[in-house]
């Protein structure tokens, strides 16, 4: 989060997690239970969306090939071409980031205007990798052991052993994440007991 390096949310959370950790199904539960949601994926997705000059920028650094013949970001080609290279993936994040950091700026200020008394918690998937976890004074992660990962990313997209276990070293490790976080919750188990887990976690925050 280059573009706000003096900013701290301090009435915010940041809540992330790897892939198949079940991140997405911690913020539904959180959401549940009445807490304000800013979802930084969805918010990724519509600044690409056609008319967008996020989009433009894309298309001027990586060419018109990254667009279906709609004109519709094809983000599967676009992870493709940045998996493996660092610095294109770097130029990615130069047009995105600053302007996913905006939106969010703005919907936690209107998150604020109206105010209900819940946390406001912001999902920001690789939340580590983009060094957004200074914005937070209180980080939590959705976890679950690599075996777990990797076994539910294989059942999830079909892919096998070797790919997945690939596509964990795009990220930082789930052990890594979990020294840095200040809270953890255990996904690992039944949906019943994550759900008991992010309501203890949830009762403990808003008494703070």
């Amino acid at each position: 989060m280059a573009d706000f390096p003096n900013i701290v949310l301090n009435d915010c959370f940041g809540l992330t997690g790897g892939i198949a950790t079940g991140k997405s199904t911690v913020a539904g539960m959180l959401k549940e239970f009445g807490c304000r949601i800013i979802d930084t994926d969805l918010i990724a997705r519509q600044i690409v969306e056609p008319g967008q000059p996020a989009l433009k920028e894309i298309v001027d650094h990586f060419g018109s090939e990254v667009l279906t013949k709609a004109g519709i970001l094809d983000r599967e080609l676009l992870r493709q071409i940045i998996i493996g290279d660092p610095k294109k993936r770097e130029m990615l994040n130069a047009i995105t980031h600053p302007r996913i950091g905006l939106e969010v700026l703005r919907q936690v200020d209107e998150h604020r205007a109206v105010g209900n008394g819940m946390p406001i918690i912001v999902d920001v998937p690789l939340l580590y990798e983009a060094g957004w976890h200074t914005l937070f004074p209180v980080v939590i992660l959705v976890y679950v052991p690599v075996e777990m990962q990797i076994a539910r990313l294989m059942s999830r997209d079909a892919l096998p052993f070797e790919e997945a276990q690939k596509t964990l070293t795009f990220q930082m490790s789930i052990e890594e994440k979990r020294k840095k976080a200040r809270y953890i919750i255990d996904n690992s188990g039944l949906v019943e007991e994550t759900r008991v887990r992010v309501k203890e976690l949830l009762d403990m925050l808003v008494k703070k």
